[in-house]
């Protein structure tokens, strides 16, 4: 039996427009977990011309397994990403149907709002935009994310998909990494 692959996850952007050049530094810094297939991205610039751009983001956000919250004076400002996107991703959230995960992008007073009770990132909350190196804030950031989506790729493995790893494992004779996935 082959082994099957873990789900990809689908990652959703929820920020303002204005952070539009933060969110694709962002986007280019998971290059690699794209690559690997381990993830893909939604975001509104992907809505095309004709379609009911309403209809469009309610649908990726509703499919969304994980749900970044780009915060940033802009997204606290923005009545369409704090009042309605972000209330629907934290309705998920606590529902455990996506995993929530505020980035803050730029320094703005965040402390009270919905979010606050989740771990925000980069570490130590400390803006994007703030560190020497914003390469270095979305390596934090994609770093950080990584137990993270190991994890939720795992708890979406059915029964057969941890059997087949099991047997493939066997049939390399590998045996003690065989037992794991039975674990």
């Amino acid at each position: 039996m082959e082994t099957t692959e873990p789900k990809v996850l689908k990652i959703f952007y929820c920020y303002a427009r204005k952070d539009k050049q933060l969110r694709d530094e962002m986007d280019l810094h998971l290059s690699t977990l794209k690559r690997l297939n381990h993830v893909i991205t939604w975001a509104d610039h992907e809505i095309t011309p004709g379609e009911d751009w309403a209809k469009d983001i309610d649908r990726h956000l509703n499919d969304a397994d994980i749900i970044f919250l780009l915060v940033s004076p802009n997204f606290m400002g923005s009545d369409y990403c704090y009042g309605i996107e972000m209330r629907r991703a934290l309705e998920r959230h606590e529902q455990k149907q996506a995993r929530v995960i505020p980035i803050i992008l730029r320094s703005v007073y965040w402390q009270g709002a919905p979010f606050s009770k989740l771990q925000v990132l980069p570490t130590n909350a400390q803006p994007v935009t703030s560190w020497p190196d914003r390469d270095a804030a979305f390596t934090d950031i994609v770093t950080n994310l990584l137990p993270m989506i190991k994890d939720l790729r795992n708890q979406l493995k059915t029964k057969e998909d941890w059997l087949a790893e099991a047997e493939a494992l066997l049939a390399q004779d590998a045996l003690k990494d065989a037992l794991e996935p039975l674990n």
